[in-house]
């Protein structure tokens, strides 16, 4: 079997003789016994942590998940710099985290949940941080101080938690390079090794920054003129 690994600026071949092998498992084999020079990222090796993500014929995978393929094409996430080979360094991309306050700021002391209300954020807690929607994101390829869809699903998972006293500061936050410039592709969702669905969280986002008063500057500035005679 051979896959292609991108290094540099080139695609090296490595033929292995493996089946039913995860990605990881022929990575570290390639490691051990042809080349110790490849350079990448994994930790718990069970889907949990997301530090061997990577992309596969140009679609973003777990390493320690996928299950290879003959002619597989292995390259490092897109959108991130670079550090080695298939490593990562994924600091912006966690930083959008931190501006868009994605944690418990105002807390309500009175609230108390009910099951229904744990279920209603539940997925959105399973986010691993992996940075696939990052990498798959076209406008984060093109404007590096949008959001992003971690974060903007970050952000939802508060303000839909009933212990957050103060939503309203939150969906402030997400106004100006956050909801209203995702253009709702949906190729984050299709990525998320969790399921979850970044495009509908933002949506959601979108409802509540409508009820609080906000609209699309998108449209306002293309229709907000009016007609002149």
């Amino acid at each position: 079997m051979k896959i292609s690994i991108k290094r540099d600026f080139d695609f090296i071949e490595y033929n292995v003789d493996m089946q039913d092998a995860t990605l990881l498992e022929v990575i570290e084999t390639i490691k051990t016994e042809q080349d110790s020079s490849l350079a990448y990222s994994s930790g718990c090796r069970s889907s949990v942590c997301g530090s061997c993500s990577m992309r596969v014929n140009e679609k973003e995978v777990l390493a320690c998940a996928y299950k290879v393929q003959d002619g597989d094409v292995v390259e490092p996430l897109k959108n991130v710099e670079v550090i080695r080979d298939l490593v990562v360094n994924m600091d912006k991309a966690l930083a959008t985290k931190k501006r868009a306050k994605t944690w418990l700021q105002t807390y309500n002391k009175e609230a108390k949940l009910t099951h229904e209300d744990e279920k209603t954020n539940a997925l959105q807690s399973d986010c691993i941080l992996c940075g696939s929607c990052y990498s798959a994101c076209p406008v984060y390829a093109v404007n590096e101080a949008f959001l992003g869809p971690f974060a903007l699903t970050g952000v939802w998972k508060y303000v839909s938690d009933k212990r957050e006293a103060a939503p309203e500061e939150k969906i402030e936050t997400i106004q100006k390079n956050g909801v209203w410039d995702c253009t709702l592709c949906n190729e984050c969702t299709l990525v998320c090794p969790q399921n979850i669905s970044s495009k509908a969280d933002i949506e959601k986002l979108r409802m509540r920054s409508s009820m609080a008063g906000y609209s699309d500057p998108n449209f306002a500035q293309n229709f907000g003129g009016g007609l002149s005679f």
